[in-house]
């Protein structure tokens, strides 16, 4: 997959991702190897100038492994699933999929955010699925969450050089035309120190560039316990 991210470098992609719907209430208990087929969802807005945008999630599930911890703390996720984005205007100069998971744990689930939470979003913004979701909060793979905390995790890892040839990171896709899509097949959301009950929610970031407009579309996923 070639992308194009909003600095114009051509970058290579090397990682793949998520998407999402609505709600924050728990689908199923994490045991061992326990498949969680999750519903997908869909989204149309119309933005001011009339340009209609529709984000699809398809084929999502989860499959809830035993802790790679081996301890209470410890939880471990595979997920997968299909986002799907189409523009319907002949103005659209860019379009940018984010797509991530929110990982949240539900000890004290109504306290405030510990300091080291990273990039993080309250619990209640969730409940109400109207968060604002970085467009980078993390990478794929293990996070630390204490009680209350809820953070977006990024699926989706670019990695290119920046212009003093540091390696960057950045986790979106550009994609041009009227369409645009990402699959993600088994990538791991590990969580650690959490010692209540966790959650996932995944969700897609769509922001649109037209001639007059720059807006953003977020899908919610369905909500699921990992443990």
């Amino acid at each position: 997959m070639i992308i194009n991210p909003k600095n114009g470098v051509r970058l290579a992609a090397v990682g793949a991702a998520a998407a999402a719907a609505v709600g924050f209430v728990s689908v199923g208990a994490a045991n061992a190897d326990t498949f969680v087929p999750l519903p997908g969802g869909s989204i149309t807005q119309t933005l001011a100038d009339g340009t209609m945008v529709t984000v699809n999630l398809t084929d999502e599930s989860a499959n809830i492994s035993p802790s790679l911890g081996a301890t209470p703390l410890h939880r471990n996720a595979f997920v997968s699933g299909k986002a799907s984005v189409s523009l319907e205007s002949e103005g659209v100069q860019a379009a940018y999929i984010y797509p991530g998971y929110v990982l949240a744990c539900q000890v004290d689930f109504g306290a405030g955010l510990g300091a080291d939470a990273g990039a993080s979003i309250t619990p209640s913004e969730l409940a109400g699925g109207t968060a604002t979701i970085p467009y980078s909060g993390g990478t794929n793979g293990g996070i630390t969450l204490g009680p209350g905390q809820a953070v977006p995790v990024d699926i989706l890892d670019q990695e290119y050089a920046d212009g003093y040839g540091n390696e960057t990171h950045w986790g979106g896709n550009y994609f041009e035309g009227s369409s645009g899509s990402i699959t993600w097949t088994d990538s791991t959301l590990a969580v650690s120190g959490c010692a209540g009950y966790a959650q996932a929610r995944a969700y897609v970031s769509v922001e649109v560039e037209t001639d007059s407009v720059k807006s953003v579309v977020v899908l919610w996923g369905q909500p699921f316990s990992i443990g």
